[in-house]
């Protein structure tokens, strides 16, 4: 087995969690693919639980609201850079949060 660290070692390593409303997508996806900075990032379907604001009645007896949550590893200094252009260039309603991350390495065959 080889594994190799990430070739960042001198800026803090993090991630950043994007959770946007489903009709977002296609323009999150342009947007993040246009910074240079970010090499890539995963995708999913998530169910928002909480607030009952601005949920539809679906929603309000479901007691869940259908989002999309997307996932980068990029260094702390291109978060505001990502940040600073979401709302003119995808909209509202997105919700963000970043951890540290201790570790970053792959493995390769």
């Amino acid at each position: 087995m080889n594994t190799s660290t990430h070739g960042q070692t001198t800026e803090e390593i993090c991630i950043l969690m994007l959770n946007i409303a489903p009709e977002l997508e296609e323009d999150l996806v342009d947007y993040l693919l246009s910074i240079e900075q970010i090499v890539g990032f995963s995708s999913y379907t998530v169910y928002g639980h909480g607030q009952q604001q601005g949920l539809s009645v679906a929603e309000q007896v479901s007691g869940r609201r259908k989002r999309s949550q997307y996932e980068l590893l990029v260094s702390a200094p291109t978060i505001p850079i990502i940040l600073s252009g979401l709302a003119e260039a995808v909209g509202r309603g997105i919700v963000y949060w970043q951890q540290p991350v201790s570790n970053f390495g792959r493995i390769e065959y």
